[in-house]
């Protein structure tokens, strides 16, 4: 049994994500004014669908700290959660296709992305699945179902195709795994197995085979391949130390794609310097040593392995989105958790703090004998 304490939350990674939103908010109004501008008449449209999106997390999360049983621990909650997200990836492939993928679930005026919500659903299945069988979970039988079930969430997001955010939910649904006690044999030799097949996956798509190239070999890539990322350097050089000012960078005006969304890193760095940068990245390294700190201390087995599940998955997209906005890794079109403009991923990643914040209240309850 453990005890809640409400609102005694982790008050560092409360304060890391209250400043990476504001940061966020602030740095999209910025990145795509103009853009709005001309293609919706409205500068505020894209600030304002990120509010809207900032708002609904928060009160998520004043929703969920005073609660004093865990919903994310509750079975019944874990498997509706997990299957309403592999319907609506399911689901996705019913839609309209929009720039040759199939991500997006419309529903009215509502745009949904469920691959965000599905990083957060297979680590509170796994984290469930691991708790009920605790040590069984290393006979490599009572792995089937969560090797299953992890293998057909990637599979239908690399369907979409959204090969980045496929092969960030492998490794998460692994890496969890493997942290409930998978056997070191059975983590390498599962993840060998799926090597060739992510492989082939790959290269199957000639737009990836030339992202690749553009990586390890730019000189030989044609220019509209490293086009995206030679652009982001040219934002970070320009930015200097100190930055530009806020507003005032060049390459939001068309120059570099998909500022507002995956490179707006390298807005950031533009507008606001090494200095801007080297704050965003102590920010994301703050929410991770927290994050480790909260799984540490969490009072049960389920609970440190959702914790470290949220953790690494805020971490590691943050990592792989600032790798390919500095040029030290090919695209992959992974946002910046609580910064980059998108209300699913955004709303999905308050969820994921605000799990983090709840966890952070509760503590074991230990009987002292007289």
């Amino acid at each position: 049994m453990d005890i809640v304490r409400p609102y005694s939350f982790d008050r560092p990674l409360f304060f890391a994500t209250l400043v990476l939103l504001t940061l966020g908010v602030v740095m999209v109004f910025s990145a795509s004014g103009v853009y709005a501008t001309e293609k919706f008449h409205q500068p505020f449209y894209f600030i304002i669908q990120q509010g809207v999106g900032a708002v609904v997390g928060l009160a998520l999360i004043i929703g969920l700290l005073p609660l004093r049983r865990p919903l994310y621990e509750n079975p019944f909650v874990v498997h509706g959660f997990g299957l309403a997200v592999i319907a609506l990836l399911v689901f996705c492939f019913a839609m309209p296709t929009i720039n040759g993928t199939n991500r997006w679930v419309i529903l009215g005026g509502l745009r949904l992305q469920p691959s965000e919500f599905a990083k957060i659903a297979l680590i509170l299945y796994l984290a469930s699945a691991i708790d009920r069988k605790r040590e069984k979970i290393r006979e490599l039988r009572h792995l089937a179902a969560p090797l299953a079930v992890t293998s057909l969430v990637t599979i239908l997001i690399l369907r979409e195709p959204d090969f980045g955010t496929g092969v960030l939910v492998f490794g998460l649904g692994l890496v969890v795994l493997f942290l409930g006690g998978m056997r070191l044999k059975h983590f390498a030799g599962f993840a060998l197995v799926a090597v060739p097949f992510l492989t082939i996956y790959l290269l199957s798509s000639p737009y990836r085979i030339e992202r690749l190239k553009g990586f390890f070999a730019p000189q030989q890539a044609t220019a509209d391949v490293t086009f995206q990322v030679d652009q982001s350097k040219l934002a970070l050089g320009a930015g200097g130390l100190l930055g530009v000012s806020f507003g005032w960078s060049t390459q939001k005006l068309y120059f570099l794609p998909c500022a507002h969304t995956d490179f707006i890193f390298a807005i950031v760095g533009e507008e606001f310097g090494l200095v801007g940068t080297a704050i965003t990245l102590g920010l994301f390294v703050l929410v991770f040593v927290r994050g480790l700190v909260i799984s540490w201390r969490a009072p049960s087995l389920q609970s440190q392995l959702i914790a470290a599940g949220m953790t690494l998955y805020l971490g590691l997209q943050a990592l792989l989105n600032m790798t390919v906005v500095l040029g030290l890794g090919p695209c992959k079109g992974v946002p910046l958790p609580l910064v980059s403009f998108g209300r699913s991923s955004l709303l999905a990643n308050l969820i994921a703090v605000g799990i983090l914040l709840h966890i952070s209240q509760r503590k074991r309850n230990v009987r002292v004998k007289p």
